[in-house]
């Protein structure tokens, strides 16, 4: 059989930072002549996506959006909620979107019941990730997780990792063996190490995420998963990108109850003062300019690849995705870290030298605005200029193609 027959089912839950990547492995996959669908919640933004690039769409569970951009975080209750009805979406929607594939690609909240699927069809699976957060490791501890906390005192970061098992059990597991059971499969005892297997994948960049000895795991990094985006910019951009100097990007992605609720007020405050105008991305916080001066413009869902290349710095959260885009564009960035990974980014960003972390979550209109500055010099614009020239454009299809080995194809360009 030829590339055209071989069918690959990708699938993932999270935010944008999770999708997009996926998104991006589907096109190299379609690019070398193989056939791939993409399994991901039912988000509006994630469909629009999806329908963009061409790829087809299989909605699975409830939408992202619902869980985490309410009023509040989501509560410990809500997250066991979740992990059983994932787990019960995953089983039901996996099992047919996978009939007459090749392989199964999971990545995203971790996928407890995607490899189940993939063992019951006898066909390859692969875990990957992108970023180092959450997998085992002698050098740093587990981060958070809902269930019973480890010991303050507890300082073994192997005893942590066991500690963090055991909390990925409770989440998962008696919804995982009761599902396995029904489908004749016996039980998993560490859905943890089940669904990472020995040998995950991480799609990130060496530069901005160097793992050589990092994890416990025997990973694969391809580097990060880029889909290319040729969209122009909205015209009301261009005209004020046009109108003055480069201005200061500010946006916080898909971590809507996680930010600061005056972090608009503080960012644009903190960027006037050091003489800049302001791009405000809304986001899933819904950011909003705070007056009617012209020095602001807010815009919703935009090519960030253009517009990263065209601003004097990048003020964000410090997703796995916006880091390496800005790192890719060479715009200074300025990381200020709420959640998960974002910490990693924000120091990995401060100790290439490619812009400035911001200490802590909740910043104030003083100490963004002289992280701003360190952000802003022109040598973190020359350090910024020559990391963008090392980091990899090819790690989709060098993903695209490790999956097509997998299966015994060669591979052909497409």
């Amino acid at each position: 059989m030829g590339d055209a027959d071989v069918r690959v089912l990708l699938t993932t839950v999270g935010s944008r930072g999770d999708v997009e990547p996926v998104v991006g492995l589907a096109v190299a996959l379609r690019e070398l002549g193989a056939q791939a669908r993409v399994c991901a919640p039912p988000d509006e933004e994630f469909a629009a996506l999806l329908a963009r690039a061409g790829v087809p769409f299989v909605p699975l569970g409830p939408t992202v959006r619902s869980v985490v951009a309410g009023a509040k975080p989501p509560t410990a209750e809500d997250a066991f909620r979740f992990a059983r009805e994932l787990v019960a979406a995953r089983f039901a929607t996996l099992a047919e979107a996978a009939e007459g594939c090749d392989a199964l690609l999971a990545t995203g909240l971790m996928p407890a019941g995607a490899r189940d699927v993939a063992e019951k069809q006898g066909i390859g699976y692969v875990f990957a990730c992108f970023q180092l957060y959450g997998l085992p490791s002698r050098h740093f501890p587990p981060g958070a997780r809902p269930g019973k906390q480890s010991p303050q005192n507890e300082t073994d970061n192997r005893v942590l990792w066991e500690q963090d098992a055991q909390r990925v059990n409770a989440l998962y597991r008696e919804a995982l063996n009761t599902h396995r059971t029904e489908i004749g499969l016996p039980p998993v005892d560490n859905v943890r190490d089940y669904v990472f297997t020995d040998r995950p994948w991480l799609a990130a960049d060496p530069t901005l995420c160097p793992s050589q000895g990092m994890t416990d795991l025997d990973l694969v990094q391809t580097g990060a998963w880029i889909l290319p985006d040729d969209r122009p910019l909205p015209k009301g951009l261009e005209a004020f990108l046009d109108a003055g100097e480069p201005p200061v990007y500010v946006g916080f992605g898909s971590i809507a109850s996680y930010v600061p609720k005056d972090i608009a007020q503080v960012a644009i405050e903190a960027v006037r003062a050091q003489g800049r105008r302001v791009v405000l991305a809304r986001g899933w916080a819904e950011l909003a300019p705070i007056d009617d001066a012209d020095d602001c413009f807010a815009v919703g869902e935009v090519n960030q690849q253009a517009l990263f290349g065209r601003v004097a710095a990048v003020v964000h959260h410090g997703g796995a995705g916006t880091t390496t885009t800005a790192a890719r564009a060479g715009a200074p960035q300025l990381v200020v870290p709420q959640i998960a990974d974002q910490p990693y980014w924000a120091d990995r960003v401060a100790g290439l030298g490619i812009g400035a972390a911001h200490d802590g979550p909740a910043p104030t209109v003083d100490s963004l605005s002289a992280a701003l500055e360190l952000a802003l010099a022109p040598e973190t614009r020359e350090r910024a200029t020559a990391v963008a020239a090392t980091i990899r454009t090819d790690g989709a299809t060098e993903a695209a193609k490790m999956l097509l080995a997998m299966t015994g194809q060669t591979v052909s360009a497409g």
